[in-house]
């Protein structure tokens, strides 16, 4: 395994544009990721950087440091694995299918965290090559959050490791819980929040330019929004949630929640307005 200590950022625009410069890679036959861990040892929870976090994403005061919010400081890792020669693929195209995360103890502003992320596994998918990546932080050596992104490179042919499955099979009925707004320009705020700045979340030209009719919102801003919903109104000790992406939320939109609430969690899905049509389905314990 081969470390990386990444003490002084790239901007999220240097990160970007070396997404795009990876369009140019051409892989022949990837047998495995290589093995490496891009390591920030020093990150600092501010205070003001929660709050600009918690606002975007409907959490409240009392919910202290959203069990969600290190995903921010590990993104910038990702990025750089991406533009760099060590990863196969362009990053430019690149789904994320599923995303996990899994707060062990709480998390506090002021708190000095030594955040991590690795190259995981492979497994195949009928329409290209799934992988993973692996990002924890560690306070004081010991681990208290971990995370698994779950991605798609599609149209890589012979795609290579186990079947591709989802972690998601329960057919708990769920009811309609509330509505809620995303707007035009959700995408822009959330991306000034969290270094992500892809162009199919920014604007409708941009996201046209690629491909989509209109912006899309981040995957990862739903599923925050959607745990703003659901947590418990204070902060908490130790959850998990894994959710799986299933159709883009074009902005603006209106959407609807629907969910089984139980005693410590709940099984929920974000659907558009009318219900039908899935956006992410995931589960959170607590």
């Amino acid at each position: 395994m081969k470390f990386i200590e990444v003490n002084k950022l790239p901007s999220a625009l240097s990160l970007n544009i070396g997404a795009l410069r990876s369009s140019s890679k051409r892989p022949g036959v990837v047998e495995a990721l290589p093995q490496v861990t891009y390591v920030r040892p020093k990150v600092v929870i501010e205070a003001k950087d929660v709050v600009k976090y918690a606002k975007v994403c409907g959490f409240t005061k009392a919910h202290g440091v959203p069990m969600l919010y290190p995903h921010l400081h590990a993104f910038p890792l990702a990025m750089m694995l991406f533009g760099s020669r060590r990863f196969p693929w362009p990053a430019m195209g690149l789904v994320h299918l599923a995303n996990s995360a899994r707060l062990l103890k709480r998390i506090d502003v002021g708190d000095e965290l030594r955040i991590e992320m690795t190259t995981g596994d492979l497994f195949a998918h009928d329409k290209g090559q799934v992988f993973t990546l692996n990002a924890r932080a560690l306070r004081a050596g010991e681990v208290v959050w971990e995370s698994t992104w779950t991605l798609l490179r599609m149209g890589v042919r012979n795609p290579k490791g186990q079947p591709y499955t989802s972690a998601l099979i329960d057919e708990t009925p769920i009811s309609h819980q509330a509505d809620f707004f995303a707007p035009a320009g959700i995408g822009r705020r959330y991306g000034l929040v969290s270094g992500d700045v892809n162009p199919i979340h920014m604007s409708a030209l941009t996201a046209k330019f690629l491909g989509f009719r209109k912006a899309i919102a981040h995957g990862m801003w739903t599923k925050a929004r959607t745990l703003a919903m659901l947590m418990p109104r204070e902060a908490v000790d130790h959850a998990e949630v894994i959710v799986e992406f299933k159709t883009p939320l074009f902005l603006p939109a209106k959407a609807s929640l629907w969910a089984a609430r139980q005693e410590s969690g709940s099984l929920f899905e974000v659907r558009n307005s009318k219900g039908d049509k899935p956006h992410l389905r995931g589960r959170v314990t607590y």
